[in-house]
């Protein structure tokens, strides 16, 4: 796996550290381990894919949806790493 920068230099995780690794969870099935390694893990891939629809399909402007998924990825990765490391 790859290491993350962040957490190499400054010793604390970054927001989206453990998304490699629930990414491999989920495509060995396993649904909820991935969604509790990181629980941005199903938003993330959702902006991804409509992000790149977005990109091969300008012919419709959908930049509006692109910046409302964004904000609800950005809040379920703040989210989850708060209940990652200050709750449980």
């Amino acid at each position: 796996m790859l290491p993350c920068l962040f957490k190499t230099l400054f010793g604390i995780e970054c927001l989206g550290c453990g998304f490699q690794r629930a990414l491999f969870l989920l495509f060995q099935g396993d649904f909820f381990a991935a969604f509790k390694m990181y629980p941005a893990l199903y938003s993330t891939l959702l902006f991804l894919g409509f992000g790149a629809f977005y990109l091969l399909n300008k012919s419709q402007n959908h930049q509006k949806t692109l910046w409302i998924l964004a904000a609800i990825n950005g809040l379920f990765m703040v989210v989850g790493y708060y209940f990652k490391h200050f709750y449980f």
